[in-house]
């Protein structure tokens, strides 16, 4: 079980959260909160759900709207949802990085790719010589 299991009914998700069971099912309906169903259609709390509450509460009694609370809300979880993707992303790259030791050397193609190279190998060497020269103003 962890804070997202479905596990207080209505009446001790309003306790934990210190509000009024009709006042959670108003959040549900306007969406600020939405707890799981059960088969029969009975709401089902987790930890998360009655945090989230709370914050509600502490917003509200900050003055801020139900619809600002619903936007707040809106962007932490989207916050929260792409730093779990970056984490992801990191400890692939990490993975990846620790099976492919040996490819830490590369190059540059032709077209200014990246050719990646086994340690101690080395490219073509070619004769042509390329002169970058940075544009001015409106030329």
């Amino acid at each position: 079980m962890d804070e997202n299991s479905p596990v207080f009914a209505i009446a001790v998700a309003a306790e934990l959260a210190g509000m009024h069971p009709q006042t959670l099912r108003q959040y549900d309906r306007i969406g600020l909160v939405r707890p799981r169903r059960t088969a029969g259609r009975s709401r089902r709390y987790s930890m998360r759900d009655v945090e989230q509450l709370r914050e509600v509460q502490r917003l509200s009694g900050e003055g801020v709207s139900l619809e600002g609370i619903a936007r707040i809300l809106g962007l932490e979880n989207e916050v929260a949802r792409l730093n779990a993707r970056v984490r992801d992303l990191e400890n692939a790259l990490a993975d990846q990085v620790l099976k492919e030791q040996g490819r830490r050397v590369f190059a540059a193609g032709e077209h200014g790719d990246v050719i990646p190279l086994r340690s101690g190998t080395r490219t073509q060497r070619r004769t042509e010589i390329v002169v970058w020269r940075p544009r001015r103003g409106g030329d």
